[in-house]
């Protein structure tokens, strides 16, 4: 596994993000004392809080009852309650997972799902502009970013980026499905922006690394039932978590949407979800994070700018040493959407000119890659 698990980072600031690791800092320390604890539900905890120094605590979003609130904030902690009525917790400890944001999907379809209550929450409260709502969206992804920040200690990111129209079914969508398995396989964390189309086949792929070559071809075919999330994001996505309930042991990935895009739904196959509010903490995020380079699939403006967006760095070494940038197909990036020229205009005479590539076919990926990391 490429990825550490949540509760095995190394939390440099003393948080605390399970109910786990609050009874084994009790246990261990004798004292919260200037710990954060994080979204943790404490109700059955009143024992431990009445005991234990809380001075210079900060409690995030976590349940507690009003003895133990009373005296933890008498101590000097300073403490955020929960916020009920809201379909997402704002001082969440912990990236998404698929079955959490798809919660309801049997029961009462899409519509129901967190994630999409999220959505309608969202976009009722930007129309209010209300700075209420604002800073609450501000402080989930702040909290979405630590917890991604967490996970992905030590791991070796490759950003696969493309758009959210590939089909299920089609060749484009088994291509990018293979290079995610590829990609996986060699030991590295796939991650994409989370959405449909190229983004999920990549996620798709590195589920499927650890089964054999038949798993993948199986898991396709079902797919292809369902090839696009329009009309129905309910019969789309229940067709995902059938590939996820025969297959259940699947390889680690991160996906990284944004209720931004809110009709747009995040891919059940990547098992780590950081879904954002803003779409340009998520953009930089996801770029940023990709510390072993970026495969750009073919894809429409949202590829485009993250083509650029990921330049930028490159070209001016903001991020230090440029990373490496694969388009593939050339036909795509040379005519259809001319951006390979530029690309390399940018590059010349720079650092970054050794670290872009233009390959025609998908299985030309991961030499490349390899090549202008070297």
């Amino acid at each position: 596994m490429q990825i550490m698990p949540a509760h095995a980072a190394h939390h440099g600031d003393q948080e605390i993000e399970t109910l786990e690791e609050f009874d084994a800092t009790v246990s261990a320390r004798g004292t919260l004392s200037g710990f954060r604890v994080q979204a943790v539900d404490l109700t059955d905890r009143t024992r431990e809080l009445l005991a234990t120094d809380t001075a210079g605590a900060v409690f995030l979003g976590c349940a507690m009852r009003q003895n133990a609130a009373a005296k933890v904030r008498a101590d000097g902690a300073l403490v955020f309650p929960p916020l009920p009525g809201l379909p997402f917790d704002p001082y969440r400890g912990l990236v998404y997972s698929p079955d959490e944001l798809f919660a309801s999907l049997a029961e009462g379809g899409y519509e129901a799902t967190p994630d999409a209550l999220s959505y309608t929450w969202f976009q009722r409260t930007k129309a209010d502009r209300d700075v209420f709502s604002s800073m609450l969206r501000a402080v989930h992804d702040d909290s979405v970013s630590d917890a991604l920040d967490e996970l992905l200690v030590g791991a070796r990111v490759v950003g696969v980026m493309g758009g959210h129209a590939m089909a299920r079914g089609t060749e484009a969508y088994e291509g990018a499905a293979r290079l995610g398995r590829t990609l996986a396989r060699s030991g590295l964390t796939v991650a994409t922006g989370g959405g449909p189309g190229a983004m999920e086949a990549a996620n798709l792929g590195a589920y499927a690394a650890p089964y054999d070559d038949e798993m993948l071809v199986e898991a396709l075919q079902l797919l292809s039932k369902a090839p696009k999330f329009t009309p129905s994001i309910t019969d789309w996505a229940g067709v995902a978590f059938e590939v996820r309930t025969r297959w259940p042991k699947g390889g680690t990935s991160v996906g990284i949407p944004t209720w931004f895009y809110g009709h747009e739904p995040p891919n059940p196959f990547a098992s780590h979800i950081a879904k954002y509010f803003a779409n340009a903490t998520r953009e930089d995020g996801l770029l940023a994070r990709s510390n072993t380079g970026v495969v750009f699939l073919p894809g429409a403006a949202g590829t485009v700018q993250e083509i650029f967006d990921n330049a930028t760095p490159n070209y001016y070494e903001s991020r230090g040493e440029p990373t490496p940038m694969v388009l593939v197909n050339r036909a795509h990036w040379t005519e259809k959407l001319p951006t390979w020229p530029l690309l390399q205009s940018l590059a010349r005479g720079r650092s970054m000119e050794a670290r872009i590539a233009l390959v025609d076919r998908i299985e030309e990926v991961p030499d490349a890659l390899e090549r202008l990391e070297s």
